[in-house]
């Protein structure tokens, strides 16, 4: 009987041993799954679904990158919203804390009058894409190379020149240089981007003259084979950028949002092959979409060392 005894007691002791180590082993698996969620769940949500909202003036240009960095946010957690505005505007926005950010400031000549008013009021991050121009821009077969020759086509051209918006720098420089080139009779006809980009190819599938208000970037001289008519009295100014402007209280407010906007950096070709692709009919943000997937080695960088 005695040994029967031991025999049970040893084997229930066995078995404890046994539940035991199991129930650490459990243990030990749902922790290191408890981490795993829980690193996922950190990485996955950077901006905690919290709001940021652009603003930015409706150009090819400026839709292609209000839209790449929105998808940037999105990706890190961001309730994201992009809003279009004419330019004083869209620098109002930002001054006074109604909007977070913009990547769509033209310096020092195109939004140079809006800068010098609003700049006490907000923060500058300085250059996103350097090589920026703005000027007239005509089709490479017109014989004509300079702006002080525009009086000898007159005629051909019914002393137009064919704008975009109304208040755009682009369009106060072109009615500048009506006066500066002394361009009696000609007018600087407002319009929309896209009304003057329809016109443009409209007039070159005809081979027809056309000078048009131009900036670069611009999806339209990747399209078109263009040139910038010489500019001698400098009405236009010379080298633009484009910079990055946030509202006063952003980096406190959102820091790793404010370093990827810091950090925002990128070309001349690299914008222009988004505003190819919305211009061929992609959505804006289909096309963000696309060039943010293909380009994570550049998107690293605008993203990095945040937390």
């Amino acid at each position: 009987m005695l040994k029967n005894k031991w025999r049970i007691l040893g084997f229930a002791s066995m078995l404890a041993l046994v539940l035991v180590l199991a129930a650490c082993g459990g243990s030990d698996d749902s922790e290191d799954t408890a981490g795993s969620e829980e690193t996922e769940t950190e990485e996955a949500a950077v901006g905690e679904g919290k709001e940021i909202e652009l603003v930015y003036v409706n150009w090819d240009s400026e839709i292609a990158s209000t839209h790449v960095v929105g998808k940037v946010f999105e990706d890190l957690g961001y309730d994201v919203k992009v809003t279009a505005l004419d330019n004083a505007a869209m620098w109002e926005a930002v001054a006074n804390g109604e909007a977070d950010g913009m990547v769509a400031a033209w310096l020092p000549g195109t939004h140079g009058d809006l800068y010098e008013a609003h700049k006490d009021a907000l923060v500058d991050l300085g250059e996103n894409l350097s090589g920026a121009k703005i000027g007239l821009v005509v089709p490479s077969y017109m014989d004509i190379n300079s702006i002080a020759d525009l009086p000898e086509y007159a005629e051909e051209l019914d002393q137009k020149i064919t704008g975009i918006d109304a208040g755009a720098g682009v369009v106060q420089s072109a009615e500048q240089a009506v006066e500066d080139y002394a361009l009696e009779g000609w007018e600087v006809q407002t319009s929309t981007g896209g009304a003057m980009t329809t016109a443009l190819g409209e007039a070159i599938d005809a081979e027809e003259p056309i000078v048009v208000t131009g900036w670069t970037p611009h999806w339209k001289f990747a399209e078109y084979d263009l040139k910038y008519l010489e500019d001698p009295e400098q009405t236009f100014g010379g080298e633009e950028y484009i910079a990055t402007m946030v509202r006063q209280g952003l980096e406190e407010d959102l820091p790793s949002a404010y370093k990827v906007l810091d950090q925002f950096n990128w070309t001349t070709e690299d914008m222009e092959s988004v505003m190819l692709e919305i211009s061929n009919g992609a959505d804006p943000e289909e096309a963000a979409a696309a060039w943010v997937e293909e380009n994570q080695e550049l998107v690293s960088e605008w993203t990095a060392g945040i937390e």
